[in-house]
């Protein structure tokens, strides 16, 4: 036997025994996280699903994640609350629907007039977007990873069509975030539910419209037996970025490669979700269609006087929330930057594809 090679093979085979798994140098941790979104939206569920599954074997399985359904312990609304307060170590939900808190927390989902999925991702991971918004997650007591997209949404389904912005006023609608306080500007009645609580207020004429997420959903939650006319585009939830939120104390206290298992799981789950939703969505809406939905666009007059309400709620908020003006311009900035490059590089390439494809 080679010598070199006897002192070498000991050499690594000390490195071995020198060398624990994972499972067995760490500690052992075991959380509870409970989410918005039901099982029957198994798109979002099953991202929730996989978060947890990928920390299990990121860590070998020392670190455990258990999903758990909205109501099952914690209300669907009340995610955020329950892990800053400490009552669970983490919650999968989206930043919006908190903004009552504070405004400037729906900048982590989406804002009306808001970027695209590629975008968003940019601003929060290499524009500088998740370093301003950490001490607004901080105050409610969570740190937030971005963790899942569903990519651009439908503007909702409605039990009559609206064709004027006077057709809008005095309806009721569910919908979420900031886009139900411009909504209101125009003469919309407001309204957030829960995921979970739509189709039945939809199916009772409690309200008369709803906006949830696209096609592959909206047909799994029935949306399409209860109302005939499906709008788009969602210009209130281009891309709107799910959280996994962690009890600050939870997260301080973790070593650092949980750390990491828990970042790493999360970025790889966001795209996940979006590319599912992206292969999931063109057939639903084939299907949607064939059963006698009515497919509608915005008319730019309803778009046109969105937009005008949207820049007109930034700046009111903006002048009684000095942290939503920070975030908002420095938001902003980054959005209107990615929108000249996009036209240039992006949209002239995907504008020239769908006419050449639209005259073959």
């Amino acid at each position: 036997m080679n010598r070199r090679n006897l002192v070498t093979g000991g050499a690594a085979g000390a490195a071995t025994l020198a060398m624990p798994h994972l499972a067995s140098a760490q500690p052992r941790i075991r959380w509870r996280c409970p989410g918005s979104f039901p099982k029957s939206v198994d798109t979002l569920w099953a991202a929730h699903e996989l978060i947890c599954r990928r920390v299990h074997e990121l860590t070998e399985g020392a670190f455990q994640i258990t999903p758990f359904g909205p109501g099952e312990i914690v209300p669907a609304l009340q995610v955020m609350d329950s892990v800053g307060q400490g009552s669970v170590e983490a919650g999968f939900t989206p930043a919006l629907f908190y903004y009552g808190k504070d405004p400037t927390l729906a900048f982590g989902t989406a804002v009306p007039f808001g970027p695209s999925s590629r975008q968003m991702w940019s601003w929060l991971h290499q524009g500088g977007g998740r370093e301003q918004l950490r001490d607004v997650y901080a105050d409610q007591g969570v740190w937030a990873i971005p963790a899942a997209c569903t990519g651009a949404q439908m503007g909702g389904w409605f039990r009559r069509e609206i064709r004027t912005v006077e057709d809008m006023k005095g309806l009721k609608m569910r919908i979420a975030g900031l886009a139900g306080a411009v909504m209101t500007k125009l003469g919309v009645v407001a309204q957030q539910l829960a995921p979970g609580d739509i189709y039945p207020a939809l199916e009772r004429g409690v309200v008369d419209a709803a906006e949830y997420i696209g096609p592959y959903d909206d047909e799994k939650l029935g949306f399409n037996r209860v109302a005939r006319f499906y709008y788009y585009p969602g210009w209130w939830e281009y891309a709107p970025s799910t959280d996994l939120m962690i009890n600050l104390r939870a997260w301080e206290g973790l070593p650092a490669q949980y750390r990491q298992a828990l970042e790493t799981a999360s970025a790889e789950v966001w795209h996940w979700s979006m590319a599912k939703f992206d292969q999931l969505n063109p057939p639903a809406m084939k299907r949607l269609l064939a059963s006698g939905t009515q497919l509608r666009p915005y008319s730019r007059e309803i778009l046109l006087a969105a937009y005008k309400a949207t820049q007109e709620l930034y700046g009111e908020i903006a002048e009684q929330n000095p942290r939503f003006r920070r975030v908002w311009d420095h938001w902003e900035k980054h959005r209107q930057e990615q929108s000249q490059w996009f036209r240039v590089a992006e949209d002239s390439m995907a504008n020239f594809i769908a006419v050449a494809s639209a005259q073959r």
